[in-house]
């Protein structure tokens, strides 16, 4: 082509139309050229920003013999289904607020020529990609923040095959509705219709995007395919819709659920609880698998009025202040005692012969440690590992390994095979993690 494509270049067919990503080819200077068990696994990742008061969360001895920090305390009813890891990082993070960005991804996220920031799929979303058929929603993604942020802040733990954020949702009450209650967004008549017509705009979007394809250079190629994965996704998830639109949702009692809880409420206990039964739920129901759940973004963390504390980041950079440090536990014991909440309620439904908690992987944790004088960095991350028992997972030990000897994403490997979505490897795993499987 000798003219650039114009910004407002659209696919269109069957009188429709779809803007375009922006293209190389769009600037002036362009020149062209198996069966399921019975019993499923579950998997839930939750995210504590900014790190944490690290001296008082460091567990004691190693092995079966063992003892929680301080921080910890509130789990000792749970010792037996948890495993604290210590060692453990990603070595190709570089620190800072990037932390939430590549938990669950491992990706040098400036490493991609072409790109400032790019990211890889999260291990969620591979497990996601194995069970999602199978039920309702494929992979449910929570937030103390609404939708993605942005790059290095995200809001969202969760990044499909092309490094896309997922957006995640925060007011319970959508949660709940998208979860449990026919008829959220209109009649079944209203849904199919809409299904019926998202699915002819996928139809003419991606024929017109077939005949760009062959107008286009190399680069933009890549650009246009990638927004194509994403259009497919679209369909696959429209599909999905249609096949579950005469399926009842489960009854589940709404009594006692604070569904109501709006952003300015989001470090209460009554909110995460909400949220944590929510989570509970969808499992028991198997209305999904896979959850992941930031309980705030990096650089801010919310406000903890009933811990006595403000926002959670200005203590991350406590610079060894001990009234600060002090501070930090608190929210962390606040964080830990929601925690022990949650894998309570896992541990008091029966799924089968087993506990729902003994099929159910959790994973605590967060990308940073401030040390002793408040350094953001990726080495020796804070990580509690729970459940998972009738999976394989071995529990109620202190794995204590060597800093920079394993990295993360060898856990991130081990729970995901314990999901039926075995492969080699993911991201920059060299091996599943020594003694948890």
């Amino acid at each position: 082509m000798n003219r650039p494509l114009s910004r407002r270049t659209f696919l269109r067919g069957a009188g429709v139309s779809v803007a375009l990503p922006l293209l190389d080819a769009m600037r002036p200077e362009s020149g062209f050229a198996q069966s399921r068990p019975k019993r499923p696994p579950r998997m839930i990742f939750i995210y504590i920003p900014n790190g944490v008061n690290i001296v008082r969360w460091r567990a004691k001895g190693e092995g079966p013999d063992w003892q929680f920090g301080p921080t910890m305390q509130s789990l000792q009813p749970l010792k037996e289904d948890v495993c604290v890891l210590s060692g453990l990082g990603h070595p190709r993070g570089i620190g800072g607020h990037e932390g939430a960005d590549m938990w669950l991804t491992g990706v040098d996220l400036k490493a991609t020529p072409g790109y400032d920031y790019k990211n890889g799929v999260s291990v969620d979303q591979a497990a996601a990609a194995v069970h999602g058929q199978e039920t309702r929603i494929p992979s449910l993604q929570l937030s103390r923040n609404n939708g993605t942020g942005p790059p290095m802040h995200t809001a969202t733990l969760s990044f499909n095959r092309e490094g896309t954020p997922l957006p995640a949702q925060n007011n319970p009450r959508e949660i709940f509705n998208r979860l449990f209650v026919d008829g959220a967004g209109g009649s079944r008549e209203a849904r199919k219709q809409r299904f019926d017509e998202d699915e002819s705009i996928l139809d003419a979007v991606l024929s017109d995007a077939r005949a760009l394809d062959r107008r286009l250079g190399t680069r933009d190629r890549r650009k246009l395919d990638e927004y194509l994965t994403s259009v497919r996704e679209v369909e696959r998830r429209v599909q999905r819709g249609r096949s579950w639109l005469d399926v009842p949702k489960p009854q589940v009692d709404a009594r006692g659920l604070s569904l109501d809880a709006g952003p300015n409420d989001h470090v209460t206990r009554p909110w995460f609880h909400t949220m944590y039964d929510l989570i509970a739920l969808a499992f028991q129901t198997d209305t999904t698998r896979v959850v992941t759940y930031e309980l705030g973004r990096e650089a801010g963390g919310g406000r903890f009025q009933e811990v006595g504390a403000g926002v959670q980041h200005e203590y991350s950079h406590h610079g060894g202040d001990q009234k600060m440090l002090a501070t930090l536990a608190r929210i962390d014991k606040f964080h830990i005692e929601n925690l022990a909440y949650l894998l309570q309620r896992l541990k008091s439904v029966e799924d089968g012969d087993a506990p729902l908690l003994d099929r159910t992987m959790v994973l605590f944790g967060s990308g940073m440690n401030n040390g002793e004088k408040g350094a953001h960095s990726p080495k020796d991350v804070p990580l509690i590992y729970a459940g998972g028992r009738a999976l394989g997972m071995k529990t109620g030990q202190h794995l204590k390994f060597p800093i920079d000897s394993q990295p993360q994403s060898n856990l991130l490997l081990s729970m995901l095979s314990r999901m039926d979505a075995k492969q080699e490897s993911f991201s920059d795993s060299t091996n599943t993690l020594p003694g948890l499987t």
